[in-house]
Formats: structure tokens, C-alpha cells, sequence
């Protein structure tokens, strides 16, 4: 058994403005953060798989309407929702990812049945449901994914060709819904997930980075896992989470400089901007966001233990 065990979850990157945050609200969002936490990390106390530890942590904040996703998916440009996701097991390279479903109440867990259950990567669309209905995945009806704070959101830009990257108001249009976790377990073996509801006001199927395995999720053992969040278009350009694990495999870099460089410099010279939450094969662990704040938290056997927002 190796000694390290370690976790580090993220519920989304951008404008957060403690300006517009109340006391109550913040509290409520660390919570959340917290409780998401606490389960991924009793997994891995108990032994169990960073594969499990991460698709349950994001299970936790799927369920949690303050994150866009799951339950707090923001609306598309038809009033439905439309919900992405990815999970990686660094052990063996294994991959599962869903895009644009509605219905079921926890994506993440169908992306892994697809990493796990068929012999493919990515499904989409009618055929991810199809399949998500075959492997008896749990679906809600719609008015279980209404909240009334996305809704309204989506109401003053549904008529334009405006959107909006998650539920900021309309003087804070960037904070990015995306919630991810990484995880080190007992074994040496790393995991990856990575979930969103995506963009208020979306159109055309549009899909981001979160489902896609090298841009906004990547776990290998040989170097470290990532979730990313932030304007998913560049960062499937700059290839993010493998970019990482890359510049750590073939230059060496530690995982803080890796993810200094990729956060800091290399997606910001394509305009990009986010942050990513990664942990590496020693149980080090990095959180680098060149926005005004990311909502995230981590927890290791070597005595870390965050929560934080700005």
C-alpha cells in the first residue's frame, strides 16, 4: 500500500466577485464544496479506487443545484438542458464521455457505463440516451433540473444570440459551470471527472471541453490527473489537461510548474481563461486559475486540507 492518498475538486472558474456574494451564499457554495470533498476522500481512506472516489465526489455536486450541473444545468437556447461528461482512469488509459443529454440525473455516472460497459469513448446525443436507457441509468423528469435562478437567467438572453458561460448575473458574465475531481488513491492509481451543464442559451449542440478526454479531463498514472473549467473553446485548442500531463512526461516540469505554465501562459496567449484542478502520482496537488476566482477545495493524507473561492 503506498502511503499518499489525496483528492481535489473544482465547482467552476471566472468572474466570482465577493462583491456579489453573500455571507450565506458563500457558505452554502464551501459547504457544498465540503461535502463533495469528504466523500471522495472517505473512499480513498477506506481503500477504494480513485475511479470511484472522483465519480462519486462529482455525484455529489451533480446533486447540488448550486453547480451547473446535473440537477443544476442551466438552460439551452430551447429552455432544455443539455449535459456533458467525462471520466479517466490513469491505470489503464480507459475513457468514457457523454454529450448533450438531458434526463438523467447523474451524467458522470453514464459516462463511466460507457468507459466501462461498451467499447467506446465518446457516445452523443440520441445514441447516449439510447444507451444510457440500456444500461437502466437513472433519469428524472424535467422539473426535477428547474431552478428558477437559471431559469430567469436564460429568460433575459433567450431571444438574442447572447450566452452566457453559467449563472452569473449580467454584470458578472463569466463564471464557468463546470464541476471536476482528480484523485491519487492507496494503490498508485489516478483518476479524472468532469461534468457541465454547460452554457445558458447554448445553440446547435454545441459541445465544450469537459467531454472531451485531453482537453478538459486527462488522467494518466505515469504523470498526473486534470479537470479543467473555463471557456471550453480554447481549451480544446490548447489541448489543456493533456498539455499538462505532456510537459511533465517529456520536460520534466513538476506538476506546479506544468500547471503554471498551461494556466498561465500558454492558454492566456490564445486568449483563454479558466483554471484546472490537478494532483500527480506523488499525491502533490495544484489548483492554478487566471480568473478572478474558482471554487474548489483538495484534500491529502499529508495534512491538506482547503476550501476555497477567490
Amino acid at each position: 500500500m503506498k502511503e499518499n492518498i489525496g483528492i481535489a475538486i473544482h465547482g467552476g472558474a471566472g468572474t466570482i466577485l465577493k462583491a456579489e456574494m453573500t455571507e450565506e451564499k458563500e457558505a452554502l457554495y464551501k459547504k457544498g464544496l465540503e461535502d463533495a470533498l469528504n466523500c471522495g476522500y472517505k473512499i480513498l481512506e477506506n481503500g477504494g479506487s480513485a475511479t470511484d472516489a472522483v465519480e462519486k465526489t462529482v455525484i455529489v455536486l451533480e446533486d447540488n443545484p448550486l453547480f451547473n450541473a446535473g440537477k443544476g444545468s442551466v438552460f439551452n437556447h430551447k429552455g432544455n438542458h443539455e449535459m456533458d461528461a467525462s471520466i479517466m482512469d490513469g491505470s489503464n488509459l480507459n475513457a468514457g464521455a457523454i454529450c448533450c443529454v438531458d434526463q438523467f440525473k447523474n451524467p458522470i455516472h453514464l459516462a463511466r457505463l460507457v468507459m466501462e460497459k461498451s467499447e467506446h469513448v465518446i457516445l452523443t446525443g440520441d445514441g447516449a440516451m439510447q444507451f444510457g436507457e440500456l444500461m437502466n441509468c437513472k433519469k428524472e423528469k424535467e422539473n426535477y433540473f428547474f431552478d428558477e435562478f437559471r431559469h430567469q437567467q436564460w429568460l433575459e438572453i433567450k431571444d438574442t444570440d447572447r450566452f452566457q458561460l453559467d449563472h452569473s448575473s449580467k454584470n458578472n458574465p463569466k463564471k464557468f459551470g463546470t464541476v471536476g475531481a482528480v484523485a491519487l488513491d492507496s494503490k498508485g492509481s489516478l483518476a479524472a471527472a468532469t461534468s457541465t451543464g454547460g452554457m445558458t442559451n447554448k445553440k446547435f449542440g454545441r459541445i465544450g471541453d469537459s467531454s472531451i478526454i485531453g482537453a478538459g479531463n486527462y488522467a494518466n498514472n505515469k504523470t498526473c490527473a486534470v479537470s479543467c473549467t473555463g471557456s471550453g473553446e480554447f481549451f480544446i485548442r490548447g489541448v489543456v489537461a493533456y498539455d499538462l500531463s505532456c510537459l511533465m512526461e517529456m520536460s520534466k516540469m513538476t506538476i506546479e510548474d506544468a500547471a503554471h505554465q498551461v494556466i498561465h501562459t500558454r492558454l492566456q496567449e490564445i486568449g483563454g481563461d479558466g483554471g484546472l484542478i490537478a494532483i500527480d502520482n506523488k499525491g502533490n496537488i495544484t489548483m492554478p486559475f487566471n480568473t478572478e476566482g474558482m471554487y474548489r477545495a483538495a484534500k491529502s493524507k499529508t495534512s491538506l486540507n482547503i476550501v476555497e473561492i477567490y
